[in-house]
């Protein structure tokens, strides 16, 4: 690749990456102004300052030996499969040289399998979510966002910054709540349509869901108040 070209695709790189950041941002805002059933993350946002090098990015290899790094969040509703969710990744080859690196968007929220709330899983880190209270301080997640465990499958659509975009299936998993056996290992898989690669083992990278409306679909409606009639007429005094 020729010199200029190189500066080209990375600037071009650069400011994708920073779309989406911004990007992410919103989504996460916009789920906390609009009441989103579920924010997710995945190697991104907070998840990356654990001081754990390997929680950001998200990374998956394939049987060659090649890897998919990706970052990003998004929000989606479960019963209605609505999603809105973006992030950037780059692809390596098995002896670390970038493939190709671009931005991805989620097209479609193919299923959402939920493991449980973990209520203690962000508090043991140190954070608490939720609305700005009591001169600035937070109070605990418990009156906001609960963290949960669960599997996302969602179907993606990745542009690089040099190529073609393609068609992905992405299968997100965070292992808290009461984890089935076969997903013990939190991170990501994705699966390129047709003919294309398959990174099918987790390497590393935090997930994390939160659910920005716990207990709305379950709380029960308080029954109105009995008014105590009379169906006997009272008798007018003599």
């Amino acid at each position: 690749m020729s010199h200029p070209w190189r500066v080209v695709s990375c600037v071009l790189v650069w400011t994708s990456r920073l779309g989406m950041v911004l990007l992410a941002v919103a989504i996460a805002a916009l789920a906390q102004e609009s009441g989103g059933d579920c924010l997710f993350l995945i190697g991104s946002g907070f998840l990356c300052e654990s001081g754990n090098s390997s929680a950001c990015p998200a990374v998956a290899k394939s049987a060659d030996g090649s890897t998919l790094e990706l970052s990003g969040a998004g929000t989606f509703a479960p019963q209605s499969k609505l999603v809105t969710a973006a992030g950037t990744y780059t692809r390596k080859s098995a002896s670390g040289d970038v493939l190709e690196t671009g931005v991805w968007v989620a097209s479609e929220l193919v299923s959402f399998d939920s493991y449980g709330i973990a209520a203690g899983a962000l508090m043991r880190e140190g954070r608490a979510l939720g609305p700005p209270q009591l001169g600035g301080k937070r109070l605990p997640m418990f009156s906001g966002p609960m963290a949960a465990g669960g599997l996302a499958v969602l179907r993606i659509r990745l542009i690089p910054v040099l190529g073609f975009a393609r068609t992905a299936t992405l299968q997100v998993n965070c292992a808290l709540g009461k984890v089935p056996d076969e997903h013990q290992v939190e991170g990501m898989k994705l699966a390129f349509e047709g003919r294309g690669a398959e990174f099918d083992e987790e390497v590393s990278g935090r997930v994390l869901f939160l659910l920005m409306r716990p207990g709305a679909t379950t709380a029960a409606k308080a029954p109105a108040p009995e008014v105590e009639t009379n169906s006997t007429p009272t008798s007018a005094p003599q």
